[in-house]
């Protein structure tokens, strides 16, 4: 037989056996004779719809045992409102096995966003806002400043009863908050915690000298800090 018979009968052998198995791992058979029929989700989701992560799902194990991407199934699930990590795998014979991270709101972030405990930022689409999260901005490469802040802000605060609202860093550097009151503070591109720290301090003995709520509290002084009251009503203004 000359080389090329050989190279030839060689070349046909190699096929009639790859064939099969490119045929089982594509999809194009087995998958009626190697089905998947059990999807275990892990069971300690509270956000995540399980429903529509099954939906996610389906049309990837249909594909059979052999043939199913694990690589695209996965993120698909990652897509998902509330997910922030999925693992998809798969076990002999029949089994996928789905288990998803959620994501642990901390905060909302700028007007369409959600900041987790983790510090990622995630889409705020589809996702039923927990009450009660602060309001932080900034540039996302500041996110760790962001909430450095906020954190130290909040214990500053706290001895007096009151809660950090809101916590803005604008893109030249200048921070700006909201109390829980409705107190706005403007606190300057410099020394922030300083100057808040000082603030929080004094502002209990503030508030004691008047009856009516602080309005607009501006820090960005070296010696000191401005401090607007509500206009009181006039007799012409009274309903």
């Amino acid at each position: 037989m000359s080389a090329l018979l050989r190279i030839v009968s060689w070349a046909l052998a190699l096929a009639l056996v790859a064939l099969p198995v490119v045929a089982l791992v594509s999809g194009w058979i087995g998958a009626e004779r190697w089905p998947l029929r059990v999807l275990r989700i892990n069971e300690d989701l509270r956000h995540v719809d399980v429903e529509r992560l099954r939906d996610v799902v389906l049309p990837h194990a249909q594909r059979g045992f052999f043939a199913v991407r694990l690589d695209a199934a996965q993120r698909d699930v990652a897509a998902l409102p509330w997910v922030e990590h999925a693992e998809v795998r798969k076990r002999w014979p029949d089994v996928v096995e789905v288990r998803v991270l959620e994501h642990r709101p901390f905060a909302r972030w700028g007007e369409d966003r959600l900041l987790s405990q983790q510090g990622r930022l995630f889409p705020r689409a589809g996702i039923d806002v927990p009450a009660g999260l602060p309001q932080l901005h900034g540039p996302d490469a500041r996110v760790p400043d962001v909430v450095a802040l906020y954190n130290e802000s909040s214990a500053m605060f706290d001895p007096s009863g009151y809660g950090v609202h809101s916590l803005r860093l604008d893109a030249r550097g200048s921070w700006a908050m909201t109390l829980s009151n409705g107190t706005r503070v403007l606190v300057g591109n410099q020394e922030a915690r300083l100057r808040l720290a000082r603030f929080a301090r004094l502002m209990p003995q503030l508030l004691a000298q008047k009856q009516s709520p602080l309005t607009l509290a501006d820090l960005r002084y070296t010696n000191g800090f401005a401090l607007t009251w509500p206009m009181p009503l006039t007799p012409m203004d009274t309903p």
